[in-house]
């Protein structure tokens, strides 16, 4: 598996050249058959007397049993609003504070990135890819075992992102086992990520103390704070809630920082049907839903329209075993209901699909990421987290399959673009020129050079060749390629938008452990 490839024998090219030169040429953004932010929404998997219940069903829950533990300050600034403080120390919410904050929630606002060709906008059905997760290894296929996860990984999956037109954001999707504080892990996290890529960046973090850290990096790596808070390059994925029903207080408070720190926020709730949430599929639905709707109120009590991501992210278990199950259909279905609900609050929203039981990227990884992938898109899911490179139900994370995944998520979005009917494209003229006056056939046709760019994408990796040209070039498969190309990438591809004085400057100020010889950068 590790040998170099076969080479292609010449092959025939008549014909082609025209094609081939045409396919040379770079396309415009808007012309690219897809892109980041196509619009979603074809997919319902709730009628709409489903969305309205699970509405009403998450108001009750709010009002009559309320959310534990939140900290002191969260408690002030929600009572303030007009939450009510049970005795039993419960917060609970009636459904006029809840649809007055949910009209100050914070609308149409963009994640920027560094580089802001790759800036998103969430919101509507727009859909955007990325990764995520805090997986504790690294998928080896060659292998074919498990290792733990460094910090040297994140750099590496970030770098390989930067290079996938098909993957539109980068959160870190595992854990740096070899770093030894939590200060290291947070700091370290956030530099691998901002240092490998220039799309826009999710970040957690374990203390308020870390958040301050890590925004005065961020303000050097912007120029200065009054930069940051113009285009915060990062958000902070927070699981601000314990489900079922707890604020995480800890949490909470790291939330609260980065929200006077400038920095947009995840609402993230991940409760797991079954566990942690009803087994009843809309049960977990309207937990998750009542969760976040808490979370918009603490949000817009501490800073009205602040940017929030709507982040229903319900888990569900195989009930056999009650381990997870991120690849099931059951999975699927809850992540694109997900959407629905953040579209019923015009809420940019953001939700789980592509996170593979399977160990490596086999038959299983395939069917289970492309059918939960191809739905949130269709349901039109603004930020599908984990989406690509996960295995293990989020145990472990495959740089190989982030290049596959890649080729998965354009065919996906090939969907979600869905077909455009008009009077050129029902072909009438074009149809009657072939018949009445043409060849017969559609090789060649302007209409067929015209749009063979446009209107079909087609694979980076996947394998369309016939048995016997496939037996030519030497029979490698999919994973053969995906291995070649992250060797490529790997060797050859070091980012340098950080400056070497910023650099120089940050590695001065904070314990970054990555090395610059690591990075290429002596």
């Amino acid at each position: 598996m590790s040998e170099p490839l076969a080479q292609p024998k010449p092959r025939r090219s008549g014909g082609r050249n025209a094609r081939q030169a045409l396919r040379a040429a770079p396309l415009a953004e808007e012309k690219r058959p897809v892109r980041s932010g196509m619009q979603g929404g074809q997919y319902k998997p709730l009628d709409e007397a489903g969305v309205k219940r699970i509405h009403q069903a998450a108001l009750q829950i709010l009002e009559e049993i309320g959310l534990a533990d939140a900290p002191q300050s969260g408690i002030d600034a929600m009572t303030a609003a007009g939450a009510q403080l049970g005795d039993d120390g419960r917060l609970r919410f009636s459904p006029a504070l809840v649809e007055d904050m949910l009209a100050k929630a914070g609308r149409n606002f963009p994640l920027c990135a560094q580089n802001p060709k790759y800036d998103l906008h969430p919101g509507g059905s727009r859909v955007h890819y990325g990764t995520a997760g805090a997986a504790v290894h690294v998928v080896d296929v060659e292998k074919r075992e498990y290792r733990e996860s460094t910090l040297a990984d994140i750099y590496d999956a970030a770098r390989i992102v930067e290079t996938l037109d098909n993957v539109h954001f980068f959160q870190r999707p595992m854990v740096a086992r070899d770093l030894e504080t939590t200060l290291e892990l947070d700091i370290n996290t956030v530099y691998a990520a901002m240092a490998g890529t220039t799309k826009h960046i999710g970040a957690s973090f374990i203390s308020v103390e870390n958040v301050h850290q890590v925004l005065d990096m961020l303000h050097i790596a912007s120029g200065d704070e009054a930069a940051w808070r113009a285009r915060p390059f990062v958000s902070n994925s927070n699981c601000f809630v314990v489900p079922p029903m707890k604020f995480a207080t800890e949490a909470c408070e790291v939330m609260e920082a980065c929200i006077r720190g400038g920095m947009p926020v995840l609402l993230l709730s991940a409760g797991q049907a079954g566990a942690t949430a009803p087994a009843a599929i809309a049960g977990t639905l309207a937990q998750a839903v009542a969760e976040c709707l808490a979370g918009v109120v603490y949000v817009n009590s501490i800073a009205p329209g602040h940017p929030a991501i709507f982040g229903t992210w319900p888990f569900v278990s195989d009930l056999r075993t009650g381990a997870m199950s991120g690849g099931s259909g059951e999975q699927a279905l809850i992540t694109a209901a997900c959407g629905q609900m953040a579209q019923f609050y015009d809420l940019p929203g953001g939700s789980a699909a592509g996170m593979a039981d399977a160990k490596l990227p086999d038959a299983q990884s395939g069917y289970e990421k492309g059918i939960s992938t191809v739905m949130a898109g269709l349901a039109g899911v603004n930020l599908v987290y984990e989406s690509v490179g996960m295995h293990g139900s989020l145990m472990g994370f495959c740089l190989e399959s982030l290049i596959i995944d890649n080729d998965m998520i354009g065919q996906g979005l090939r969907c979600v673009r869905g077909i455009e009917v008009n009077e050129d494209t029902v072909s009438i003229e074009t149809i009657r020129e072939v018949c009445l006056e043409g060849p017969g056939h559609y090789l060649g046709h302007n209409q067929t050079m015209k749009l063979m760019e446009t209107e079909y994408l087609y694979p980076a990796f996947g394998d369309r060749t016939t048995p016997k040209i496939w037996a030519e070039l030497g029979r490698v498969d999919i994973l053969d390629r995906a291995i070649e190309e992250k060797r490529k990438i790997l060797d050859t591809y070091f980012p340098n938008h950080l400056t070497a004085e910023t650099d120089v400057l940050l590695r001065s100020e904070f314990p970054i452990r990555l090395s610059p010889e690591a990075m290429k950068k002596v």
